[in-house]
């Protein structure tokens, strides 16, 4: 396994034990991403790695996760 990322993507076999140095670069490249606007879905597709790990992955980097649902969507008022 490459510690380094692919392109900005990193390149984990699924199911692979991730700890110490690897796992902070890990947490610090996904923060990132996270806070960035990526979704912890679209974290788990790119890494290969299941939405569980990345959630627990997050939260270990103290992130402040989002609500779920996307974008909130509001009825215009309407029009006087």
């Amino acid at each position: 396994m490459s510690d380094r990322p692919a392109q900005g993507k990193s390149t984990l076999t699924k199911g692979t034990r991730v700890t110490g140095k690897s796992r902070d670069r890990l947490q610090t490249q996904l923060k990132k991403q996270y806070e960035a606007g990526a979704s912890i879905r679209s974290l788990a597709r790119e890494t290969g790695r299941s939405y569980g790990f990345i959630h627990n992955v997050l939260v270990e980097s103290h992130v402040q996760l989002r609500s779920r649902g996307g974008a909130n969507r509001r009825k215009a008022a309407p029009a006087k």
